[in-house]
């Protein structure tokens, strides 16, 4: 069974950092594309970014580009999302995803596991 846990989220002033973690248990982490999403209250869940198993090939979505970096650490089964310059409208909820059935894949139902997700809430 894939287990996927974030944690790093928090409260943080507009213009702050953060850095998302998500550890992967249960699987071949080494082999497995991975993502970070993001579902603000009342909206869809929205993709952020995405990284293939060897971190050459990454994609973001175009409103966090040249603000978030996505990363992993495979030999810690750890998957990273740097966020900075926050913004307001960056409060989400932040999901780490495993496993998708394709490539690139920037849609919540092309994922097989999923995390409980970790709060972001950036105040004006």
């Amino acid at each position: 069974q894939v287990q996927l846990v974030e944690s790093g989220g928090g409260l943080v002033q507009a213009g702050g950092s953060l850095r998302l973690s998500c550890v992967v248990s249960g699987g071949t982490f080494s082999n497995e594309a991975m993502a970070w999403f993001r579902q603000a209250p009342g909206k869809e869940r929205d993709f952020v970014s995405a990284i293939n198993a060897n971190s050459m090939s990454i994609y973001y979505a175009d409103s966090v580009k040249g603000r978030f970096t996505i990363f992993r650490d495979n030999a810690k089964n750890t998957v990273y999302l740097q966020i900075n310059s926050l913004k307001f409208e960056d409060t989400a909820v932040y999901y780490c995803a495993a496993h998708p059935w394709t490539w690139p894949a920037r849609r919540p139902n092309e994922y097989s596991y999923w995390g409980q997700g970790t709060q972001v809430t950036v105040s004006s």
